[in-house]
């Protein structure tokens, strides 16, 4: 005869538990929602098995749930807590706690000291490993290890250990030496009058290698032998020309056409004194330093910020009447309907009496100049700097003919398939980047002055 097992609990639920039940059991915890069908599945009469089958888990957990409730009702179907030892609460002293503080905050503090305090800080809260690491972006391990250090020797286990190896052969004080030399000195008569730095001159002042000034500088981001150039705006009305320039390139108005008009003046028609030795692999291209001039050209352009179309004209002279006939040919081209607003820098030109009749006789067309010395907020200059790049640079021209040919030619590509710019920044960005590069340069002089 085979034996039979001990039969199943039955279980029979209040009205309150099954709510509750059902409410698990529609809920988006998984875990709690699969114990809850379980449960409400024993209530209907089926047997374990039957339970395992509809719920899709196995025997065993069936049986498990159904006794659990049975024997604690919903408080059986909880998550048993952790076992094992818990974790000593970490206590500081108000002084230890002061000076923790003080290394988390300091923005002088070396980063591993301020993390490390952070740890311990947050740990003196009560926080767990596990939550601690999660909030600073740690591992669980890093957490426990300086925990522990901190437990054994207390702010002084925050520090790093000596580290096994030679000593290094520079000091601090050395690298800063180098480094202050280099911001604030130059070699002077005694290297032969130089204007900057270089390996050699530098070392032989320090007393240290020429590869060890090298990984100094390279390690601080310094390049003396680089220098770069820039150009401050002295334009009165420089804000309030950065505010109209810029709002028409974030909002330009409704019926009308923005276009950036310049001109690239003195186009040169250029031919190389021997023919140009094509590129081959591992060699670029070459050609001579030398060359032969055919004559100038000017480009008149104007570029259509919407679509980036470009209305261009060639002219070999660079006057106020080229630029009048460079108006006429974008008032033909631009529908009557629309307004037309130019931004354009203020050449001479620009605000000639001849200029400022015809704007008479043409209301639609208004003029918005750049600040003086601030073409990078005309548009239209990235444009001449594309064709700089892929015409003009790296062309061959026997003729002011054959430039004038290309360059029209180049046009007419372009316009096949146009290609407008994206501005980014607003007037207030752009002023308050240069507020900020304003501030640093006083703040050098101040102190190169003090």
């Amino acid at each position: 005869m085979a034996h039979r097992g001990p039969a199943a609990a039955q279980i029979v639920l209040s009205g309150d538990e099954r709510a509750e039940l059902e409410r698990r059991a529609n809920g988006t915890d998984q875990r709690a929602a699969q114990r809850a069908r379980i449960v409400l599945a024993c209530t209907e009469g089926m047997s374990n098995p039957q339970v395992a089958r509809t719920v899709g888990v196995s025997l065993r957990t069936a049986g498990r749930w159904r006794a659990l409730f049975a024997a604690q009702g919903l408080a059986g179907l909880e998550d048993a807590g952790p076992v094992g030892r818990p974790k000593a609460a970490l206590v500081v002293s108000a002084g230890e706690r002061t000076q923790l503080q003080r290394w988390a905050r300091r923005a002088k503090t070396a980063q591993y000291l301020a993390l490390r305090a952070k740890i311990v800080l947050r740990a003196a809260e009560g926080g767990t490993d596990k939550q601690i690491a999660a909030e600073l972006g740690l591992d669980t391990s890093t957490v426990q290890r300086w925990r522990s250090r901190f437990t054994e020797r207390r702010l002084d286990g925050l520090s790093d250990e000596p580290r096994p190896g030679r000593p290094p052969s520079i000091t601090l004080d050395q690298v800063e030496d180098v480094i202050i030399a280099t911001l604030e000195s130059t070699p002077g008569p005694a290297v032969g009058g130089d204007t900057h730095w270089s390996r050699a001159s530098m070392a032989q002042r320090s007393g240290l290698s020429k590869s060890t000034i090298g990984r100094i500088w390279k390690n601080f981001g310094l390049k003396p032998h680089l220098q770069d150039t820039f150009k401050l705006s002295t334009d009165p009305q420089f804000v309030d020309k950065v505010v109209d320039v810029v709002g028409l390139y974030h909002h330009p108005p409704e019926k009308a056409v923005v276009l950036c008009t310049d001109e690239k003046s003195q186009v040169q028609a250029l031919d190389r004194s021997q023919p140009v030795l094509p590129m081959m692999p591992g060699v670029p291209e070459r050609r001579t330093h030398n060359y032969l001039r055919h004559g100038v050209t000017s480009l008149f352009a104007a570029f259509n910020i919407a679509d980036g179309t470009v209305i261009g004209q060639l002219h070999r002279r660079h006057r106020a009447i080229e630029f009048r006939k460079f108006l006429t040919t974008v008032d033909k081209a631009v529908p009557a309907d629309l307004d037309v607003h130019l931004i354009c820098d203020n050449y001479a030109t620009h605000n000639t009496a001849e200029i400022k009749t015809w704007l008479g006789r043409h209301p639609r067309f208004h003029i918005h100049f750049t600040p003086t010395g601030s073409s990078w907020i005309n548009q239209v200059e990235r444009w001449f700097g594309l064709l700089t790049d892929k015409l003009l640079r790296r062309g061959v021209h026997t003729s002011v003919h054959a430039l004038e040919r290309d360059i029209r030619a180049w046009i007419d590509t372009w316009n096949t398939n146009p290609r407008p710019f994206t501005w980014t920044k607003t007037a207030d960005e752009i002023l308050a980047s240069l507020a900020d590069y304003l501030h640093k340069l006083k703040s050098t002089a101040a102190e190169q002055g003090g």
